[in-house]
């Protein structure tokens, strides 16, 4: 006899067929969390990351009153990032099992917002020819509090905001590229983050996916 107290816990992947949209705590242990963190900072110390551009091609610029972020791409050189962009492979088997999005392979670089940096709403992917179809976004801030800004904010098709997610550590957000409006809100601290790019195969030219958009060939 089935229990009428049984209430099955939603998969998150039914968020993200429903709504484009998937937020999942706690997604990576502490420890991973820690090590990605300390990597991002020692490249900051050792100046290794560059100041984030917007636009495409020839247009590209810096605009930091539109993002004000620090990058570098992850290259599997160590062996957090080993583990991390395993868990991003394993999310693209299994988004493509379950929601057939033909996802082709991953994309990923850090991100770290210098205080009072932040990121101007925007999609992800609105070109036509963008291969980009899923964007995650992992955090690797420990303690983040709602007073130090540095949200993710989700907005609707008629852009009225309609989420703010904190940018703990662990925390993996999922969201379609092509239609999920969002802005980094200003921090008031240094914000480190993994932004990730599911990407199709780009079929009306089989070499297109072997020159890979620039991470900051998005407005």
């Amino acid at each position: 006899m089935e229990s009428s107290a049984y209430h099955p816990v939603p998969h998150p992947l039914d968020a993200l067929a429903r709504s484009g949209l998937a937020v999942l705590p706690r997604y990576i242990d502490a420890s991973l969390a820690d090590a990605l963190r300390e990597e991002i900072h020692a490249a900051r110390v050792a100046a290794g990351l560059r100041r984030a551009r917007v636009g495409r091609g020839k247009g590209r610029r810096l605009a930091d009153a539109i993002r004000g972020d620090w990058i570098r791409w992850l290259d599997g050189s160590t062996e957090a990032q080993r583990q991390f962009l395993a868990r991003l492979e394993e999310i693209r088997q299994e988004v493509n099992l379950a929601l057939m999005l033909g996802l082709f392979e991953v994309e990923a670089h850090f991100a770290l917002y210098p205080p009072g940096a932040g990121y101007q709403r925007h999609v992800d992917a609105f070109q036509h020819d963008n291969p980009r179809r899923l964007s995650a976004v992992l955090y690797l801030n420990r303690h983040w509090r709602r007073a130090q800004g540095g949200e993710l904010a989700i907005y609707d098709k008629d852009d009225r905001e309609v989420l703010r997610i904190l940018p703990e550590a662990g925390t993996l957000v999922l969201f379609l590229s092509q239609s999920v409006p969002h802005a980094v809100l200003p921090t008031r601290r240094w914000r480190a983050s993994i932004a990730a790019w599911f990407r199709v195969r780009q079929t009306d030219n089989p070499l297109a996916g072997l020159a890979r958009l620039q991470p900051d060939d998005l407005l």
